[in-house]
């Protein structure tokens, strides 16, 4: 599959020389490695503040290529969709994936070495079985109540 996040051009191993809030748009987008995580939804325990993540798929989401059908408009189908951005990482951070490229850099580990940016294709991801592909259910298809029967184990794959 041909990448569908700009890769090209980066510094090598920019990540390990800059902070999440000193990198171009370019370099944030590319540390998306496509697993498709974040468009998952979550169940947060009210009294302890953990984060399940289900395999219940946000409307939008194609489970074949684990990237948003409408990226560019999804506000307009999907109001509450949050931008990950070096701004609001600190406020973000506890429900993303432990696998995530942005949660692990924020707190001061090292990309997988499945990553896209370290093996050089997007494939990689889903040859390491971290990603959602063709793992998901679509949230219309279960009832709110349901979703606890959907919890996944996180994480997925080899870390």
């Amino acid at each position: 599959m041909s990448d569908p996040i700009d890769r090209s051009g980066l510094s090598p191993r920019f990540w390990e020389r800059k902070k999440l809030t000193d990198m171009t748009p370019q370099e944030w987008e590319a540390l998306c490695d496509g697993c498709g995580k974040c468009c998952l939804n979550k169940l947060e325990d009210e009294d302890t503040g953990e984060v399940a993540l289900t395999r219940v798929a946000c409307r939008l989401f194609d489970d074949t290529t684990c990237r948003c059908a409408k990226y560019e408009i999804r506000h307009q189908f999907v109001p509450e969709c949050i931008v990950m951005k070096p701004s609001n990482i600190d406020q973000h951070a506890y429900w993303m994936p432990q696998t995530c490229a942005y949660k692990r850099l924020y707190e001061g580990n090292a990309l997988p070495e499945w990553h896209p940016l370290l093996t050089g294709t997007p494939d990689s991801v889903h040859e390491a079985g971290v990603s959602m592909q063709h793992r998901t259910v679509a949230e219309f298809e279960v009832s709110d109540e349901d979703w606890e029967d959907h919890i996944i184990d996180e994480p997925l794959g080899n870390t």
